[in-house]
């Protein structure tokens, strides 16, 4: 493919990990510069930002023992959140191509958690709704550190479970519908690009 958006090794590392340990953690995925850009964007539409819930439609419901964090939909009216929405889609076309997984868009949001916020123990994809396929977290914290907290942890299939720190530029790949995962509390505010891969409802 050889795009400049992502090196070929990068697309070849987590083809290979979804269709093995199911997961991947990679550091440097965007630079400093893209992060500390993307923050900057997050932090100008602050006032956008709405209280995420837990639930779908009618039962939608604001939860703050189960989540805290607040949530932005992205829109492609910035150069550089059309930059991201181009990076991810050279990804869905290398995963369409490479493991026949029939991801038809990406829906994914600006996520903000104010200090001590969490998000409980939960799996991606509805009851009875299969079309969220594969989840990806792109952290947008510059100088972070591992004891300010906030890291995904996600549960594997052995009982056990891995923490990604969310250190400004790592990406977080893993399959919708086989890992429950939690966000830990942490003590400074923590941004993220955080959305879905999803296919067409059958």
């Amino acid at each position: 493919m050889n795009s400049p958006l992502i090196a070929d090794d990068i697309l070849e590392q987590i083809c290979d990990a979804l269709a093995g340990p199911g997961w991947i953690e990679i550091p440097h995925f965007l630079d400093s510069a893209t992060v500390l850009e993307l923050q900057q964007l997050a932090q100008s539409r602050r006032d956008q930002f709405n209280r995420a819930g837990v639930g779908r439609e009618a039962g939608h419901q604001i939860r703050s023992d189960i989540r805290g964090d607040s949530v932005l939909w992205v829109e492609d009216d910035d150069a550089a959140m059309r930059s991201a929405n181009e990076r991810m889609a050279l990804l869905q076309q290398y995963l369409n191509r490479t493991l026949y997984l029939g991801l038809h868009e990406l829906e994914w949001h600006f996520a903000s958690y104010p200090v001590g916020a969490f998000y409980q123990r939960h799996l991606d994809q509805h009851r009875e709704q299969d079309t969220r396929v594969v989840t990806v977290v792109q952290y947008l914290n510059p100088e972070w550190h591992a004891d300010d907290g906030g890291q995904l942890r996600i549960y594997l299939d052995d009982g056990s479970h891995v923490d990604v720190t969310p250190y400004g530029g790592t990406l977080a790949v893993f399959m919708s519908n086989r890992f429950e995962h939690e966000v830990l509390p942490a003590k400074r505010e923590r941004f993220s690009l955080t959305g879905w891969y999803r296919r067409r409802p059958v």
